[in-house]
């Protein structure tokens, strides 16, 4: 992408030190303009791009860290607004959180806000939360957890 040159690379950016030394395993997904990635052991970050490259520094990161395999993000929204950014935190007890795309540090819903465990399901590794007619589908172990509005 960069072209290839014997003598020198030809990186187009270069962000060290930006996301945890844990690596990135998953894909980072876009909306309006931002790029959210979810590296292992490190909160979920959301970079502005302005002339074409991303932001030095996250504008806006979750409160909580994503143990190994980090996360893959997913994004849900009404075109352009009312933008929220899907992740799925891999344990035992797998728990499935929602931001607010514009400032990730407002959690607007994780699965194991219920009281009971109408909510929980197993951990998987590389979960990507799928977002299809109004609900969130999460692959587990040995099954498909569905959510959406109650009632």
């Amino acid at each position: 992408m960069g072209k290839f040159n014997p003598n020198a690379d030809n990186i187009y950016q270069l962000l060290a030190g930006v996301l945890s030394s844990g690596g990135e395993f998953g894909k980072p997904s876009y909306f309006n303009n931002t790029v959210y990635y979810g590296a292992v052991g490190d909160a979920l970050k959301a970079f502005p791009i302005t002339n074409a490259r991303l932001a030095v520094t996250p504008w806006s990161q979750s409160a909580n860290q994503f143990p190994y395999p980090g996360t893959t993000p997913s994004i849900s929204a009404n075109g352009v607004a009312d933008g929220i950014v899907w992740a799925v935190e891999n344990r035992n007890t797998a728990v499935l959180h929602a931001y607010d795309a514009t400032n990730l540090a407002t959690e607007l819903f994780n699965s194991n806000q219920a009281a009971n465990s109408r909510d929980q399901f197993g951990g998987n590794k590389f979960i990507t939360p799928m977002v299809a007619n109004g609900r969130v589908y999460v692959g587990t172990p040995s099954s498909v957890a569905v959510f959406g509005l109650l009632p």
